[in-house]
């Protein structure tokens, strides 16, 4: 259909809507592209219209399609028939969490391309109220709600609090007054206390305790309740909200031992930038290997966010292989923090590990994936993974939602290509793919997170156009070429930054 066509087809339904582009390979559907939406369109996690027209549907809803809605779009594109309206039982990704939602989903073929709706279902009252409860657990990370009325014995849970508990989904929901049963022995005294000034005292309480899973292990755990009161000022009920705070405890736990190696630090601030520092160096070197043997030399830049006492989850690393190959990978766990500290360092040295087996970096990086699905809190990360054959000077090279490398020559500055490849983490079965190219002597290749160039009012790409137009030839310094592109950099989020730049001799 005209795009004119397709315009006015959107902006005149009356419901959320927004129209699809498949994307061909090797004659098989392999994703969508998100043409345009309309203007009842609100993206289930906040982003704003603009930004999700033009990107993958893989990449924007990558839960979601693996959740079914990948598979309902091409049997629409593929047979013509449509899907007059089903509810549909869809996640969405926002960072760590899974964000289960139930819509009424339409699709219909139109001129080669897919138009959908998609609707959240607020039917029937039951569900509306269990909605509630879930959109105030998704505001806040690991936290979920209940509410209970020991007199009919009803009580409700809402998505995610049996998997604070360590409960199978399907078991029954355990009232307030035997979690006792659930948390470790030496917890029962502060259960007593928070159970007492509900129950008996009428006041909210709270209380941190140690929930004991089936397989042995415990999580710590902040409960909130407060007394549901009818008009006579007697007892009708409990609500509140579980908060699974085991990462905030390890966490402190880690810094309090830190803090006490420092206790003869001048100043409190002094002590938190001493212990990123500490942390930054362990993780990422300050200058990477010697690349001689392989004919090759490089140079690497780290730069930490503007909260120094942070540490980010950007990462890089140069390899050189028994084989004289080289392995350059450049990635970003989602967040800050010991949380994707810990994260970066588990899929760094994936990456290392998995380097020696001589695969591919699609490969590797489907590898990695499987790592990240499997890490505590199922981390999210973006990574690029480049593997340097000296010897004709081939790269090969794989994506995970990551920034693609630029190849500087004496013709310019040039993109790479963007290999089809969803961010880690995000699907059981994601697969890679990879390309190839050739690295001529004198040439530079760099690689680079998303913190050197993202804006907030303008596209990446156009970021990443504007600095390799203004930064010019790299020269025989490598290192200062670096600092230049750190330079100039247009980027306005403070957000971490590695780089890491590779030539040919």
């Amino acid at each position: 259909a005209p795009p004119g066509d397709d315009t006015a087809l959107l902006e005149g339904l009356p419901t959320p809507a927004l129209l699809l582009e498949p994307v061909v390979r090797r004659g098989e559907i392999a994703d969508f592209t998100l043409l345009r939406t309309n203007a009842h369109f609100r993206d289930p996690l906040g982003r704003p219209r603009d930004t999700l027209e033009g990107t993958s549907l893989l990449e924007v809803y990558p839960a979601a399609c693996a959740t079914g809605l990948f598979e309902r779009l091409i049997r629409v594109h593929e047979t013509g028939v449509p899907l007059p309206g089903e509810r549909v039982r869809l996640v969405f990704q926002q960072g760590g969490l899974a964000l289960p939602t139930t819509v009424l989903l339409a699709a219909a073929p139109v001129g080669g391309r897919v138009l959908v709706g998609w609707q959240t279902e607020t039917a029937r009252a039951g569900e509306a109220e269990q909605s509630a409860l879930l959109r105030q657990a998704q505001r806040l990370a690991r936290v979920a709600g209940f509410e209970e009325h020991p007199a009919d014995g009803r009580i409700r849970w809402s998505d995610g609090l049996h998997e604070i508990y360590g409960l199978p989904p399907d078991t029954d929901p355990v009232p307030l007054a035997q979690l006792a049963r659930h948390a470790h022995p030496d917890d029962e005294p502060a259960i007593r206390r928070l159970l007492d000034t509900v129950q008996r005292q009428h006041r909210t309480a709270s209380a941190v305790v140690r929930l004991v899973h089936q397989d042995g292990t415990h999580g710590y755990t902040r409960v909130i309740a407060e007394p549901v009161l009818d008009d006579h000022g007697r007892l009708t009920g409990v609500r509140g909200a579980f908060h699974d705070v085991s990462a905030q405890h390890r966490t402190e736990v880690a810094l309090g031992a830190t803090r006490a190696r420092l206790a003869d630090s001048e100043q409190e601030t002094a002590d938190s930038e001493r212990l990123a520092l500490r942390l930054q160096q362990a993780i990422l070197p300050a200058a990477p290997p010697p690349l001689g043997p392989a004919g090759l030399r490089a140079a690497v830049r780290y730069r930490p966010a503007a909260q120094h006492d942070r540490v980010g989850g950007d990462w890089y690393d140069v390899l050189l292989l028994p084989d004289k190959r080289v392995l350059l990978t450049v990635g970003d766990v989602a967040g800050h923090g010991v949380g994707a500290a810990t994260g970066m360092v588990a899929l760094r040295h994936a990456l290392r590990a998995l380097a020696v087996t001589g695969a591919g970096p699609a490969r590797m990086l489907e590898w990695a994936n499987i790592v990240a699905l499997r890490e505590p809190g199922q981390i999210t990360a973006t990574a690029v993974c480049v593997l340097v054959d000296p010897a004709g000077g081939e790269l090969r090279w794989a994506r995970a939602g990551h920034l693609p490398p630029i190849l500087v020559g004496a013709d310019g500055a040039h993109v790479l290509p963007l290999p089809h490849g969803v961010l880690l983490g995000a699907l059981d079965d994601a697969r890679y793919e990879e390309h190839t190219a050739h690295l001529p002597p004198g040439d530079v290749l760099v690689l680079y997170t998303d913190g050197l160039v993202e804006r907030r009012d303008r596209p990446v790409e156009e970021s990443v156009d504007q600095l390799i137009r203004v930064a010019g030839a790299p020269g025989p310094d490598l290192e200062r070429y670096l600092d230049r592109l750190l330079e100039l950099s247009p980027a306005d989020t403070d957000d971490d930054t590695c780089l890491i730049a590779v030539q040919s001799r």
